[in-house]
């Protein structure tokens, strides 16, 4: 039997758990989801990282989906909870493949029953407009974990690609993660400063995650985790969920995207800025200048740092599937897992080692965080704070 044939034959038994997947926002973006328009049940290799026969073929059992919406957006709330029902008419037009989930229990029982449980995250805190029944509103929607940050800050929180403003986590950022404690959602510290990591496991009392972040020692993008926090995850009881996009795994990336940025401002653009001037300007810095590639060994270089520093049953796996325009070779769409698996087998990881990336650890710290929620809730009120009364 191959390593590749071996890493088959585990996903079937403890498929991935996958902390971020970006296609409903993807979905919004070019059919307002409409699933006519573009059916999941087919290939949709053209415009996706993802459809229901790659996530067979990639061994996924669990998904969250993110229901992200653009910092920026003057409505986040309302747009936010059309993600909600965009994921909501994905589960009813697929429920033979898709599960609908909000336990540990529920995601058991999905793999019983050979579906894909489903769960969702919101990218960040901008969702919940500093209304904790807002946060409230979402969990009762199905929500079950928050990144409390996306790339902006928010007023209460420290993003890891913002200027610093309130030096991590606030009084009401606080609160927001006692909150989420007694709600049972999860604390994603993905996208937030290292100061905000810090004071949100100093805060939370409930395994906190990484839906989507890999290890800073091995690649210097400020998106990652110091070692310094995967370290505590061990106390703390969460996990750290790697993640695939290439400028946040691989140091040349990294570099290069700086390079290619600095490269448009020079000519008068701004680095995001996609009209047909900008594009020309970039794609002739591209051929002067190829892209870096990532590779599945890149990403594996992240898991064996991160199961170093943090224990083997602290790690998960983010891909960012459909959040990014590149992909590693060998991980170019949700059919690679397999390629992962079989990589850390000749890495020397063993099978139980392997069961617990893929499944055990994201069930059992969901699972850790209904534990927590069920106990805060016997002595603690829904909290009624707002951000005047404890941030002025």
């Amino acid at each position: 039997m191959t390593s590749l044939d071996e890493a088959r034959a585990l996903l079937r038994e403890f498929p991935v758990v996958d902390g971020h997947n970006d296609l409903p926002y993807a979905l919004r973006k070019q059919v307002r989801y409409d699933l006519d328009a573009l059916d999941l049940a087919a290939p949709q290799n053209a415009s996706l990282h993802t459809d229901l026969p790659r996530l067979r073929e990639g061994g996924v059992g669990a998904q969250y989906w993110s229901v992200y919406v653009p910092s920026d957006r003057p409505d986040p709330v309302p747009a936010t909870l059309e993600q909600i029902d965009g994921v909501r008419q994905m589960l009813a037009r697929y429920p033979a493949q898709l599960a609908p989930a909000l336990t540990a229990a529920d995601m058991e029982a999905a793999r019983a029953d050979g579906r894909i449980a489903s769960l969702m995250g919101a990218e960040g805190g901008h969702s919940i407009a500093n209304s904790l029944g807002t946060l409230r509103g979402l969990y009762a929607l199905g929500v079950r974990y928050m990144t409390l940050t996306h790339n902006d800050n928010v007023d209460w929180a420290d993003s890891a690609t913002d200027e610093p403003n309130v030096g991590g986590l606030s009084a009401f950022g606080r609160e927001v993660v006692g909150e989420m404690n007694r709600l049972g959602m999860l604390v994603d510290l993905s996208h937030v400063a290292a100061t905000t990591m810090r004071d949100a496991l100093d805060a939370s009392s409930a395994p906190v995650i990484f839906s989507h972040s890999s290890a800073l020692a091995v690649c210097n993008h400020p998106r990652n985790i110091p070692d310094d926090v995967l370290e505590r995850l061990s106390g703390n009881g969460g996990m750290a969920m790697v993640t695939f996009v290439p400028k946040f795994v691989l140091q040349a990336a990294v570099d290069w995207t700086a390079a290619a940025d600095e490269n448009m401002r020079a000519n008068g653009f701004h680095h995001l800025e996609t009209t047909p001037e900008a594009m020309k300007i970039h794609r002739a810095f591209e051929e002067r200048n190829p892209r870096p590639v990532a590779t599945v060994s890149t990403v594996a270089d992240h898991l064996d740092h991160m199961r170093a520093v943090a224990g083997i049953d602290h790690l998960g796996i983010g891909g960012d599937y459909d959040g990014t325009a590149f992909t590693p070779d060998g991980l170019s769409d949700v059919s690679g897992y397999p390629n992962l698996i079989a990589e850390l087998l000749d890495r020397g990881w063993s099978r139980a080692d392997l069961a617990k990336l893929t499944w055990q650890n994201a069930v059992r710290v969901l699972g850790a965080a209904e534990d927590v929620a069920r106990d805060l809730q016997t002595t603690r009120a829904p909290s009624n704070a707002t951000i005047e009364s404890l941030d002025g």
